[in-house]
């Protein structure tokens, strides 16, 4: 905010002119921002609802955003398109404050994954039109794209509310999760690669390894190879047709199994941190981002409100009269249902209309 940038106006000045805000009711409803708030995005309407508090005062830059707005009001089609991509996008204002703050879950972030994708469909549609403004918008758009792709390839599809539980990180994101989930779910592959390993070094060919809930891990001999079992193996158990074994690193797993859910939930919430502390640093990016979206959204909003109320393009001079023709009230106009309004001409500041 610059001072001599925006139009000063105090709190009774917008109280009365009901900007954002009715006298009697205090709602939405009957104020200059119900008419003119057709946006699609939570940051849109929170722009065009900082604009109507802080009007502009240079000619130059109203001029600009009269320029985009009557692009918009003119490419139906490219109004449509910009619309649709913009309906797509998500808070990202809210989502970059909780990230920042610490307070996002994994819901948040995938939501902002999704509002992310369709950066890249806004930036392309504002690219496409004219108006200097439209341009800037587009060129300030970051498509982000690297945190889409680094949210999506962490976050499972689904994941729980709370972030300190686990079952948030999907599989194949962390080699380090991944081995202790295989342990949580059996330990199949552990299993493997250590039968593997035991055929190998014994040279017995039916050796198995295996795990039930009253021995936990252990090694599976036939009758047939008891003298090729080596010295270290440790006898648990005697069957009719085998015996069962253990050893260190089979203990060693038992151990890892016991602990692996634990482990695995500390895990998670520390890559999740991790993810977390990289997006806050795109702040910046995101903030930028943000404001451009925002921007773009409610310039559609003023086009759409344009067309739908059949409203003119002002010129602005930096003369002192005002003139106004076929001047109709935007709120009073809308909240008329069985009656046509009257409009009226206005000239005010003329030499003719001063008062000595």
């Amino acid at each position: 905010y610059t001072t001599g940038r925006f139009m000063e106006l105090d709190m009774d000045a917008r109280r009365n002119l009901e900007l954002t805000e009715t006298l009697r009711s205090k709602e939405k409803k009957g104020t200059l921002l119900w008419v003119l708030d057709k946006t699609h995005t939570a940051m849109g309407g929170r722009m065009i609802r900082s604009w109507l508090e802080k009007p502009l005062l240079d000619p130059v830059e109203i001029g600009r955003r009269q320029k985009a707005v009557e692009e918009l009001v003119n490419s139906t089609i490219s109004r449509g398109e910009l619309v649709e991509a913009l309906k797509d996008v998500t808070d990202l204002e809210r989502v970059m404050t909780r990230i920042v703050t610490g307070t996002v879950n994994c819901r948040d972030l995938l939501g902002l994954a999704r509002g992310l994708r369709a950066l890249p469909e806004v930036k392309k549609q504002l690219l496409s039109l004219d108006a200097n403004l439209l341009q800037r918008l587009g060129n300030e758009i970051d498509p982000l794209t690297d945190c889409a792709d680094l949210i999506e390839a962490t976050i499972v599809d689904e994941p729980p509310l709370t972030v300190r539980e686990g079952g948030i990180i999907r599989k194949g994101a962390n080699a380090d999760a991944d081995y202790l989930r295989d342990i949580m779910e059996g330990g199949s592959g552990t299993i493997a690669a250590i039968e593997a390993s035991e055929k190998e070094k014994t040279g017995i060919r039916t050796l198995k390894v295996g795990f039930n809930r009253v021995f936990g891990y252990y090694i599976e001999v036939s009758k047939s190879f008891m003298d090729q079992v080596p010295g270290h193996y440790i006898r648990k158990q005697t069957l009719a047709n085998c015996e069962r074994y253990i050893t260190q690193e089979l203990k060693e797993l038992e151990n890892q199994v016991l602990t692996a859910k634990d482990r695995l939930t500390a895990l998670e919430y520390q890559i999740f941190q991790n993810l977390r502390e990289y997006l806050a640093e795109q702040a910046a990016r995101v903030q930028q981002t943000a404001a451009a979206v925002a921007a773009a959204d409610a310039l559609c909003s003023l086009a759409t409100v344009a067309v739908q109320r059949g409203y003119c393009r002002p010129e602005i001079t930096l003369g002192s009269e005002i003139t106004i023709e076929n001047g109709r009230h935007p709120v009073v106009e809308v909240m008329l249902k069985d009656a046509l309004f009257v409009p009226n001409d206005t000239r005010l500041g003329a030499s003719d209309n001063l008062v000595a």
